[in-house]
């Protein structure tokens, strides 16, 4: 994959190089860039720094966009995981020096990347390897393996994800905002005609609802590794929601009049990204979620920044 990289502007993102200037932030973004995933206690442990000064140096790190953290079930309580969103920083010194034919920012999302659920069974999640957790069980979207996903599905609910304003940090405007992910409707086994309401929102903003007209198992998805049983979903339907200045689109084709105007995200470092379908929803025929190894295109769930400079 790709490196994930920040360009700096350092007079609009002064909060950004104050985040970065500090030894202990330096070393915690050092060990999440080499650590997939560190809880507050280890990293105190593995930098010998007190807790607290850990938590308090995490909270500026994810203030700033640069670390993203996950709650999970703990032997008791919840338990703060940490991320690394960038591997490199580049500190511009003039917008007359950057390459101005790219002007688009990508950021792609794994699939069990996801920071707060609410789902109902029937459900799961699968890696590439096997199922995690048990099957029809909603707090296994807890499980900590939750982050080797490429699989999830489940009735109703919703799955939601916080995306890096990377057009904010890089101080560009936007043109627009496009999200693209591999999805089907569930129902136990496969049926093609399975019509199921799939509802997106953006920052708590609904941008409407597509109606995908199934779940398929007529095939194995090009992806979709050998040990997976052929009565269970094989791959969906790649698309793309796009919110412009109009209004939102899947695929070319308006479904609201949500626009970048209603989305506000000038006002927010980071983007929720909510995958719902609602239980009240006139088709709630649930949700497959294929990410990297899974179905027939082998991608996580990105969202792509149209900007100009």
């Amino acid at each position: 994959m790709d490196p994930s990289i920040l360009i700096i502007d350092p007079v609009s993102d002064i909060e950004v190089l104050k985040a970065l200037g500090s030894q202990a932030r330096i070393s915690i973004l050092n060990l999440l860039k080499e650590r997939d995933g560190v809880n507050v206690n280890d990293i105190a442990a593995e930098l010998g720094l007190p807790q607290s000064s850990v938590s308090s140096n995490i909270r500026l790190l994810e203030d700033a966009g640069l670390v993203r953290t996950v709650g999970r079930k703990a032997r008791k309580g919840n338990q703060k995981v940490c991320y690394c969103v960038y591997d490199e920083f580049i500190v511009s010194l003039g917008r007359d020096g950057m390459d101005r034919g790219d002007t688009d920012v990508t950021v792609a999302m794994p699939l069990g990347l996801y920071t707060s659920c609410e789902v109902n069974g029937p459900c799961g999640i699968c890696s590439t390897e096997g199922v995690i957790g048990l099957l029809d069980v909603p707090d296994t979207f807890l499980d900590p393996d939750r982050m080797k996903a490429a699989l999830l599905w489940f009735t109703s609910g919703y799955v939601e994800y916080q995306f890096p304003n990377n057009a904010k940090l890089r101080g560009s405007e936007l043109d627009a905002i496009e999200i693209s992910m591999e999805v089907s409707s569930e129902v136990p086994g496969t049926n093609a005609d399975w019509p199921s309401d799939i509802t997106l929102s953006v920052n708590g903003t609904e941008l409407g609802t597509w109606t995908s007209p199934g779940d398929f198992g007529d095939k194995r998805g090009v992806y979709t590794p050998s040990w997976w049983k052929l009565s269970g979903s094989q791959y969906g339907m790649l698309k793309s929601w796009t919110v412009n200045g109009t209004g939102t689109f899947v695929d070319g084709m308006k479904i609201s009049g949500i626009t970048l105007a209603d989305l506000d995200v000038d006002s927010h470092r980071s983007i929720r990204l909510k995958v719902e379908v609602k239980r009240e929803a006139r088709h709630p025929g649930g949700v497959n979620i294929f990410g990297r190894g899974f179905g027939n295109y082998d991608q996580d769930i990105v969202m792509r920044f149209h900007t100009k400079f």
